[in-house]
């Protein structure tokens, strides 16, 4: 019996699509460090502007912690929060106060999925594709959202 390399298997699907190289994928803009940045920045001056205290998160589009800001004066909650809020508005490619909205209507199932149902939490969209998102966690829902929004501008579309 004659045995292949085990990489000479997996390759036989691509070169037999005639090319010889794998098909060309989709480009997406990437929410790299220093746009994450610009955005908690900006969410920040928006916060000490107002006087109110919290914590800010910014992910990328997986939900993964690209950037964290906790104001003087803010609960270590509110970090966790933030970055909870990031995570759930970036997975499921909408503002985390949704779920609160679906719960608040009856949809109590919401609750087992494990993200964090509260509002604060905005995906960052450039040319038409999530690329991240920014979770603000601090002292009102409607703070939260100011803040968000404030950072979510900073981003260059």
């Amino acid at each position: 019996m004659h045995r292949r390399p085990i990489a000479a298997l997996f390759l036989l699907p691509v070169l037999a699509a005639g090319t010889g190289r794998a098909a060309d994928l989709p480009r997406q803009p990437v929410l790299d460090l220093e746009a994450a940045r610009g955005v908690l920045s900006a969410a920040e001056a928006e916060a000490r502007k107002q006087g109110w205290r919290g914590a800010i998160a910014v992910s990328d589009a997986g939900g993964a912690l690209l950037a964290l800001g906790r104001l003087d004066g803010a609960g270590p909650a509110s970090s966790e929060i933030a970055a909870g809020k990031a995570r759930t508005a970036a997975m499921f490619r909408r503002p985390s106060g949704a779920f609160e909205d679906a719960i608040n209507g009856g949809r109590q199932a919401a609750v087992t999925s494990g993200f964090v149902m509260m509002a604060g939490g905005l995906p960052l969209v450039v040319e038409g594709q999530v690329v991240g998102a920014i979770g603000v966690s601090a002292e009102t829902p409607q703070h939260d959202v100011a803040i968000a929004e404030a950072g979510r501008a900073a981003l260059p579309r």
